[in-house]
């Protein structure tokens, strides 16, 4: 009992109560019914198929242990049987076994005893037992024979009545994200851990995709240590634009910033003059690093004038080759403590900024989020305590730098943990990108649903035989892309969501584990329609979209806040846009969806992607799918792998709104075209309502370098064809 920590205990009530926690092991069992006035005053309950390990059960007296059957019970008998033990004066603790379930699940209680919770009409009280680890692997765990230390929570008891389940879920959620909070490895500062990483793996690599050349991770901290010297000789200002994409000159001129104690602002190099000035104004940047060759690749971009430039490739030659040998020797010999306090690595860290970077700016102008050591740590550590991946995995690295999950999960978590990364520039040539990945065997390949379309068609059978996990996000994976994918290449695309605001990764699908013949309960990793399991340590609120305050059953698709060590604080200087996006510790993420009992998150859309027609709240990206498959074959070869069309709203007099297609496939016979699409989202089952009011012909549909749709970009097209005024 001595690692376990007790937390709540003035919420226990005085009348003998039926206890439900999300898992128990034997000292978080212990802890609980030392709480309750010891064995003598409880009463387990467990599920025949579901019996809990002997070692949590140890101590029990036979008399105290109540066995049923989940499937064959009537809740009016368990009830019965429930409330008899009440009221002679015994506390019930459900205890459950575990169900087969990939690492990092939130509860061991599955989702048909949630649902069933509502029918006993027993006011249960919530219990969360945590369990976690010293080590970055798996700093969260479900498994809790594999943990240092645990704390169990217990919360007021919950009303009766409808969707009791849900509530208890959001109990369990919220603590989740309490303690892990807590957890000491987040007050670790980035770049020692970055440098842990690098001394603990020297042998892993960075392989650029452009040359071919490797630099295992001992040559590339002891650049990074070079470059970040020379950084804080020149550099004056907190902050150092990085305009570079994937590759080893990139990822170096990250690392030295980090190590410099610089905050790097990777910029987006496809951005417009505007927006490229709008990011130098609001991040006060005075220098930039690039590269000259990068520079000649891309001579539409608003370069800053010459004297503001730092170039990479003059950088590393004055440095010269002999002074970043001995850099490379002194990474090798000297200890990470020496390393740490040579370079100051350990004076910023927790709330403090690590990295700014900029939305994508798809909705308007692009803004500030600033990246804390505390958020980017958090949200690694989440990762690696959900998704197992064995030691000698490697990364397909082509996301720019500039999107939060170029930098977070290519960048940063790879070093982490010794993963080796595969760079390449561009997540465009999908040709080059198959060769890499069936060349280097990678592990683990991230990018959009629009770029994976583009990859399969230029893919063989065994080109991703490697793959362990191919997950995409950033927009909606489509189902007859992840259909194909499977039947052609024997991979299942795993849809993910993150936010810029949440370092970003909030929930990823991810392969199921064995089913184990010892119970018939499990928990599914994967959800069709998903975006997967919310992560370990972050809980999520729904609210009435039109209505903050009307807080609804996280079942129900609504407004969905978000709070956990990894959400930032706020867009860099702009306390206006911020003041109606957090509310007693919870951010507003403009997302709608809704979560099931198995904690699976399912998105619905933007909220600025929703129409009110007539007064009903009408889905673009519904809509954008029903038509995308239905015109699939009127793409030319030229247009694979590119989005098709889009749907814009737009004002109308008598509806307030109407919608309309943008097309990059329909330029003859309109009234045709809009009759057989109108024809097919009604066979689909859709609202005549949710019908476009015409098509707008266009040559190509506005994308960002992401892959996410322009929608900036697509609103002005629609408003120019149509004449309207912003």
């Amino acid at each position: 009992m001595g690692n376990v920590r007790v937390c709540g205990q003035e919420n226990l009530p005085t009348q003998p109560s039926l206890f439900l926690p999300n898992r128990l092991d034997y000292f978080t069992r212990v802890a609980l019914e030392h709480a309750l006035g010891g064995v003598q005053k409880v009463v387990y309950l467990v599920e025949e198929d579901l019996r809990p390990a002997d070692a949590t059960l140890s101590g029990i007296p036979a008399d105290r242990l109540i066995t049923f059957n989940f499937r064959t019970s009537k809740s009016l008998e368990l009830r019965e049987k429930l409330m008899m033990h009440l009221q002679s004066g015994l506390h019930f603790v459900f205890l459950p076994g575990r169900p087969a379930q990939i690492s990092g699940c939130l509860t061991d209680v599955p989702k048909p005893f949630l649902m069933q919770l509502s029918s006993l009409h027993i006011s249960p009280v919530p219990v969360y037992a945590g369990f976690y680890r010293k080590s970055i692997w798996r700093a969260c765990t479900s498994d809790p024979q594999d943990s240092d230390w645990s704390v169990l929570h217990i919360f007021p008891k919950l009303a009766p009545g409808p969707q009791c389940g849900e509530r208890m879920l959001e109990v369990w959620l919220n603590a989740s994200a309490e303690h892990y909070a807590e957890h000491p490895l987040l007050e670790k500062s980035l770049p020692r851990l970055l440098l842990e990483g690098m001394k603990h793996n020297p042998s892993s690599e960075l392989i650029d995709g452009m040359d071919a050349s490797r630099l295992n991770f001992t040559k590339l901290l002891g650049a990074s240590l070079a470059l970040a010297r020379e950084l804080k000789r020149t550099v004056r200002e907190p902050r150092l634009g990085i305009i570079l994409p994937p590759g080893k000159g990139g990822m170096i001129a990250n690392y030295a910033c980090f190590f410099a104690g610089i905050v790097p602002v990777n910029i987006n190099y496809t951005s417009s003059e505007t927006a490229f000035h709008s990011i130098v104004n609001q991040s006060g940047i005075r220098h930039f690093i690039t590269a000259r060759a990068f520079m000649s690749k891309l001579p539409q971009f608003p370069w800053p004038e010459e004297e503001k430039i730092l170039h990479l490739d003059a950088l590393l030659r004055g440095i010269g080759a002999a002074r970043i040998a001995g850099w490379v020797a002194f990474a090798k010999v000297a200890p990470v403590p020496v390393i740490a306090h040579t370079f100051r690595m350990d004076e910023s860290s927790g709330d403090d900024e690590a990295a700014l970077l900029f939305t994508s700016g798809s909705s308007g102008e692009p803004k500030g989020v600033a990246f804390t050591h505390r958020m980017v740590v958090a949200n690694i550590l989440q990762l690696l305590s959900k998704v197992y991946l064995p030691p000698g995995s490697r990364f397909l690295c082509s996301l720019p730098l500039f999107h939060s999950f170029g930098l977070t999960v290519c960048t940063l978590l790879p070093v982490f943990y010794g993963f080796s990364m595969v760079t390449y520039p561009s997540p465009l040539e999908t040709k080059t990108l198959n060769d890499l990945i069936e060349r280097h065997q990678c592990t683990l390949v991230l990018t959009t649903p629009t770029f994976a379309r583009a990859m399969l068609r230029r893919a063989g059978a065994d080109t991703y035989r490697s793959v362990k996990y191919f997950i995409v996000g950033a927009e909606k994976l489509q189902p007859d892309l992840a259909d194909e994918f499977r039947a052609r290449c024997g991979v299942n695309l795993l849809e993910g969501y993150g936010l810029t605001e949440t370092a970003p990764v909030c929930g990823v699908n991810l392969p199921n584990a064995e089913l184990l013949p010892t119970t018939p309960y499990y928990v599914p990793a994967t959800c069709a329609g998903s975006v997967g399991h919310v992560l370990p340590g972050l809980a999520i609120r729904i609210t009435d979209p039109d209505d903050d305050e009307r807080i609804l059953p996280i079942s129900e698709r609504g407004m969905i806040w978000m709070k956990g060590p990894q959400v930032f604080h706020g867009y860099t200087g702009n306390p206006a846009l911020n003041e109606g996006l957090f509310r007693d510790g919870w951010f507003k993420t403009g997302d709608l969806g809704s979560v099931d009992l198995n904690t699976f998150l399912t998105l619905a859309g933007r909220c600025s992607r929703f129409s009110k027609i007539a007064g009903e709240m009408v889905p673009h990206e519904v809509v954008e799918l029903a038509i995308e498959t239905f015109v699939q074959n009127l793409r030319s070869p030229e247009q694979e792998g590119q989005r098709s069309v889009a749907i814009v709203g737009v004002p109308d007099s008598q509806k307030g709104e109407a919608l309309v297609l943008l097309s990059a496939v329909h330029h003859g016979n309109l009234p045709h075209a809009l009759d057989a699409i109108r024809a097919h989202l009604a066979a689909q089952g859709l609202p005549r309502l949710w019908s476009p009011r015409e098509i707008i012909p266009v040559e190509i549909i506005p994308t960002l370098p992401t892959g996410k749709l322009d929608l900036r970009g697509c609103q002005m097209l629609a408003y120019e064809a149509l004449e309207i005024k912003p």
